[in-house]
């Protein structure tokens, strides 16, 4: 690891918005204040942020869903270059932020990007699926009983070696009860700690360092041929220090430039215009946008009865699926009322 990002910094970054109007995404809950960037910073760039959370250094990277499907093909290069310039020569972790309350669709998107950008080892040893939205979880309900009853988000847990975690807090808990944060990061260097090689470690990002640190050395010779007022070709070839390098690197790496990434085979389809959504997905959105609105104790056994009445159809499947759901809400009543 170079002399400019020392071991005591982990670096992370996230993936996905952890909720409306929270620009940056992941920096505002991590405490985290902006580390050469004003505070009106375009959401559509990358940002990184450096400072201390849990008395442990910390350096974030952040930026827009560059592996959505409304991305063209040229902002998604420059994206992708962005951050990994600014997380190079690797993150410790990815973190992906996953609404509860919406479809998984997304994310896996992102998972298989990820997948083809650094190899498989991206997933299993350096990443961690971080749940917003947890209002979804019924009262007594925990968050690993609410994954065993959707299998999409099982699924997405288990691609990320079974790790996950939420920020938020649930109603009825008492302030210093838990530091989600200070859990979070525990996560991160148990992580780091079974990984083979710390820090992820991949020809892309082994580019991007070899990238920065030429850009480092330019960037001091120029500094250094303002100070004096002469013509940087008839400086001296002198050697450029590590405390040099590292006092230029956050200007190193924001001017990279767009590195050599093939997306052809990640995002095949980037030069087709997105298709429709399906009838059944748009029906899906809708049910789960309404059942948003239901009191927690009858949201699943009405999606429950729900779902009954879509699959059967017809006047019979209607009737169906509200008995189904009427009789599942009474017994969860009455399991509820019991173990008051």
């Amino acid at each position: 690891m170079s002399a400019a990002a020392p071991q005591s910094e982990l670096r992370l970054v996230v993936l996905g918005q952890t909720g409306p109007g929270q620009s940056p995404a992941g920096c505002t809950i991590l405490g985290l204040q902006d580390s050469g960037q004003g505070p009106d910073q375009p959401e559509s760039q990358e940002c990184k942020h450096r400072g201390e959370a849990a008395d442990r250094k910390l350096a974030v990277v952040s930026g827009p869903a560059w592996f959505s499907s409304g991305c063209s093909p040229e902002d998604r290069r420059k994206h992708i270059s962005s951050f990994i310039s600014l997380s190079s020569p690797g993150p410790h972790a990815f973190l992906l932020f996953v609404p509860l309350n919406q479809p998984t669709d997304g994310q896996d998107k992102a998972l298989d990007a990820l997948t083809k950008l650094f190899g498989p080892s991206v997933l299993s040893r350096h990443t961690i699926v971080l749940f917003t939205h947890t209002e979804e979880l019924e009262e007594d309900q925990q968050l690993d009983e609410y994954l065993a009853t959707w299998r999409d988000l099982q699924e997405l847990v288990d691609r990320c070696g079974g790790r996950y975690h939420t920020l938020e807090t649930r109603s009825g808990e008492e302030a210093g009860e838990r530091d989600p944060v200070q859990e979070l990061l525990e996560k991160v260097e148990q992580m780091v700690k079974e990984s083979e090689t710390g820090h992820l470690s991949c020809p892309l990002y082994d580019e991007a360092e070899e990238r920065v640190r030429e850009r480092q050395v330019e960037v001091v010779r120029r500094r250094r041929a303002e100070e004096q007022a002469s013509p940087t070709d008839s400086q001296p070839e002198e050697d450029v220090t590590e405390e040099e390098m590292e006092s230029v690197r956050d200007e190193a790496e924001r001017s990279v430039g767009v590195l050599d990434v093939d997306l052809g085979d990640i995002f095949p389809s980037t030069s087709v215009t997105p298709s429709p959504p399906s009838f059944l997905q748009g029906l899906w959105e809708k049910l789960r946008d309404w059942l948003k609105w239901l009191p927690g104790l009858v949201r699943r056994e009405a999606l429950l009865g729900a779902l009954v009445g879509l699959f059967m159809g017809g006047p019979f499947g209607g009737m169906l699926g509200t008995t189904v759901g009427s009789v599942a809400t009474e017994v969860g009543r009455r399991k509820t009322q019991k173990t008051k």
